[in-house]
């Protein structure tokens, strides 16, 4: 990993001896005491900063070598800064009055030093003490420092906001306020001499100071922006730019709880901005040069500092979107203008969260902004922030925002559903606003097929977000359909892939491989059936009738790797489903369910591992329904016997197949539903027992194996409860079960190949057999009142067993 030198260097580093590195430590404070900072010094800073990060121990300085190091952070030698710096990292910051970060022994505030002090704060104490030092800076004249002095000032203040937003007095708070204003509407507008610092803006170089430029090339005739192009900037531009990219955080964390002005005055204060021009509104900043294009008027300094901060947040945002107008030069540049529209909408969106009276002012721009960007797919990520807005203040502008939703949830995802980045902000968008959607957006749910096409083209990426927006989709009106959509969205994930082949292959151009499901794609014939799979919104139908043929133009993609990973998202999605439909749904509604799981457990995409998982989750849920609503039984026996009663079922859904069984034996029952006659009971024991009687005469169908031992019980266990409650059909099952025994006793059976199986199975059939021995007690056991199945005798005071537990409770506390 490591040259033979650097690993020599490194095991030194580690094995020096205690004794010499305190050595090594007094030749270095002896080199730090001189007036002149040599190579040699800067050598032994080096080594002794890999003699601190080469071991695992954290070392402390001594302290006088320690506060050498602090005062080195304001050396005005940069190299000195970062080594101190990151010797100072290494070691564990002294606690008490030993040594304190301040403005004393530091001199200047750098960036270096800042960020020392912002990783080594371990209390908010220590925060509010670089927040004091950080404003103690801006509160400073450009001359009073070299020209450097704020660039780190907003990155640094903005991370202490972060980590803890109280931290900062209400004085503070209305300074930096102010400071904002000034740096963002009176940076100067001429450009600094000499070449750019690098960052945003590029240029060539220029020895006379010139006015700023747009990004088209004329020259800017308002005030600068981030979007303002020049061959140098001044620190003022700079801070313009810091101020920019940290003044959304700062409006959410600071002004969206504090209101210091009456709505009805900002509204009026507001209303009255633009009326006249006046160049008094200059602020603090000497120097600064007023636009007569956009100057706001003399009454802005009615206005507390925080709503003034508002409005020129304000202006500053209309005009870089006015900017964003222009043809830039650069494709980079171009990239730049989208970014800072996004930038410039979220906080245009804050700022009328904050003050009402502004999206009045702010949807005209707004509104033209969607006219001007939503015809182009390659502004997609422009539009969500737009979106937002929408959503946020269009009931209160009383704006229609159909043709939003329609970019946003129609062709967004029709057409961009292979683009990760949309669909992470996408699906990001839909999860902040899932509840504000629901009811401000009632045509949100009916894009369920369209949304879920980020899901099935990667759904391991996409999986977590479904897992908390797939409730907000489930309607009574939608979930029937939805249903069926998850059931086929292996079949939406190959159909996507298709898509993107056919767009990429042309149909002239031949391929290495024929793909039988890309001609199928292309054939008109079947340009129905991948229709409706790619279909924009939902109410078209909740499936299709010919969906096998479409499971078998389909049948190569199933070891396609999106596909497969598709398929392993569908159990838990199904999980989701249903864990919200019974909260939302009636009977009827169940009812319908329990018909389409049936139905579709045939029908399903052909990979056999999913079809595995999906009959596992329907004999889960299939057990739940009918345990809360009994009922669904005796409504559905006819489709739930037709299933029962098939012997296939048995081979190719057994797990589906054993719960149908169970529950038909479970509930089938007068306790159940007063409906339940004796001729229904008598027609599903007579269905169970044909195909009880069929698997266990003959040996299984070639290529499947025999059944398991759980569903030749679960169907004995059935036909026992439906015999003890019509006892008529009592002597069918005990001669059933007589004959079972005899013909176990012979040997091995075909239908049954290993013997511990059959043995359980012999065995339950003779408890069985027992039991209906006496019908009566066979009742009892095999269907128990509800009293006994949940008993509440250990709060019953009329017997005697509450009294016994708390005996044994006392007795058992005493030893």
């Amino acid at each position: 990993m490591y040259s033979h030198a650097s690993e020599s260097l490194i095991k030194q580093a580690r094995e020096i001896q205690e004794s010499e590195l305190q050595k090594f430590y007094s030749r270095l404070m002896k080199m730090l005491q001189g007036k002149e900072l040599g190579h040699d010094t800067v050598d032994s800073l080096q080594r002794l900063h890999l003699i601190l990060s080469a071991t695992k121990y954290t070392r402390t300085l001594p302290l006088e070598l320690q506060k050498r190091f602090v005062a080195l952070l304001s050396s005005p030698a940069e190299q000195h800064q970062v080594l101190s710096t990151a010797v100072l990292r290494e070691t564990l910051p002294l606690t008490g009055q030993e040594l304190n970060y301040n403005q004393d022994n530091l001199g200047q505030l750098n960036s270096h030093a800042a960020g020392l002090l912002l990783s080594q704060a371990v209390s908010k104490g220590d925060l509010s003490s670089l927040c004091t030092q950080l404003l103690r800076n801006l509160e400073s004249r450009p001359s009073e420092g070299p020209t450097h002095s704020l660039m780190h000032t907003l990155p640094v203040l903005n991370n202490v906001l972060t980590h803890s937003p109280e931290c900062l007095s209400e004085d503070q708070m209305t300074l930096v306020s102010k400071k904002l204003v000034d740096w963002l509407r009176y940076a100067s507008v001429m450009q600094g001499v000499g070449t750019s610092s690098g960052g945003f803006f590029t240029g060539p170089r220029s020895r006379q100071p010139v006015p700023i430029a747009e990004l088209d090339g004329s020259v800017s005739g308002d005030f600068f922006t981030v979007l303002c192009v020049g061959q140098g900037f001044t620190e003022d531009q700079w801070m313009n730019v810091y101020s920019f990219s940290m003044l959304r955080h700062w409006l959410l964390t600071y002004h969206s709880s504090c209101s210091t002005v009456d709505a009805a005055n900002r509204l009026q204060l507001s209303l009255s901005v633009s009326h006249s021009f006046s160049n008094d509104d200059r602020s603090e900043v000497d120097g600064s040069v007023v636009s007569m294009v956009s100057a706001t008027s003399s009454s802005s300094r009615l206005l507390p500092p925080k709503e003034r901060l508002r409005e020129k947040a304000f202006q500053y945002c209309q005009r870089l979107i006015e900017q964003s107008d222009r043809k830039a030069h650069k494709k980079t540049d171009t990239e730049l203008q989208k970014a800072c529209l996004v930038e410039a909408v979220c906080i245009l969106d804050c700022v009328c969260a904050e003050d009402a009276s502004l999206v009045y002012r702010t949807f005209p721009c707004i509104k033209a902004l969607f006219g001007r960007l939503s015809s182009e797919l390659s502004n997609a990520r422009v539009l969500l922030p737009i979106a937002q807005f929408y959503l946020n203040h269009g009931e209160m502008a009383a704006v229609d925002c159909e043709n939003v939703w329609k970019v946003v949830f129609g062709r967004f995802p029709t057409e961009l559903f292979n683009d990760p980045f949309l669909a992470h902000e996408l699906l990001r968008f839909l999860r902040l606003n899932v509840e504000s959607i629901e009811l401000r957006v009632p045509q949100y749910t009916l894009y369920f097929p369209n949304l879920l096409k980020f899901l099935a083209w990667d759904s391991p990426a996409m999986v977590d977000d479904f897992v908390d927006l797939l409730p907000s989709m489930v309607t009574t009106g939608t979930a029937v359909e939805l249903l069926h959509t998850l059931l086929d969205l292996p079949c939406l994930s190959a159909t996507l892939v298709l898509q993107h082949r056919s767009t990429c292959l042309p149909i002239s151009e031949p391929v290495g491989r024929s793909f039988v499901s890309l001609d199928a794609f292309r054939n008109p014939s079947f340009r129905g059936l991948f229709l409706f799979v790619l279909r924009t919104e939902a109410g078209s139908g909740d499936t299709i009738d010919r969906l096998s043929t479409l499971h078998e133009l389909l049948v190569e993609a199933a070891d396609w790797p999106r596909v497969t990973q598709c398929a392993r998202t569908v159990p838990v999605l199904l999980h989701i489903f249903f864990n919200t439909i019974v909260t939302i749904a009636d009977e009827k509604l169940l009812a319908h369910l329990i018909l389409v799981m049936l139905e579709r457990s045939s029908l399903l995409l052909n990979i056999p591992a999913y079809i595995k998982e999906i009959h596992r989750v329907f004999s889960c849920h299939l057990l739940r329904l009918c345990k809360l609503h009994p009922s669904l039984v005796v409504n559905q026996s006819h489709e739930l016997l037709e299933f029962a009663g098939s012997t296939a079922n048995v081979y190719s859904k057994e797990e589906l197949y054993t719960h149908v069984v169970w529950v038909l034996g479970e509930y089938l029952s007068v306790s159940c539903d007063s409906r339940c006659s004796v001729s229904l009971i008598t027609s599903c024991f007579e269905a169970l027992e044909a195909v009880l009687f069929e698997i266990t005469s003959s040996a299984p169908p070639t290529g499947t194996v025999c059944p398991a031992p759980k569903v030749i019980n679960t169907l004995m266990s059935a036909l026992a409860k439906l015999a003890s409650r019509s006892h008529d059909l009592i002597p069918r099952v005990s001669l059933f079960l007589s004959k079972l025994r005899t013909v176990t006793r012979s040997g091995s059976v075909a239908w049954c190949s290993d013997e511990e199986d059959l043995v359980a199975i012999v065995t339950r059939g003779e408890e069985l057999w027992s039991l209906l021995k006496a019908p009566g007690v066979a009742q009892s056991v095999l269907t128990p009142p509800p009293h006994v199945i949940a008993p509440q005798w250990h709060r019953d005071t009329n017997v005697a067993l509450p009294l016994q537990l708390r005996a044994l409770t006392s007795l058992t506390h005493s030893q």
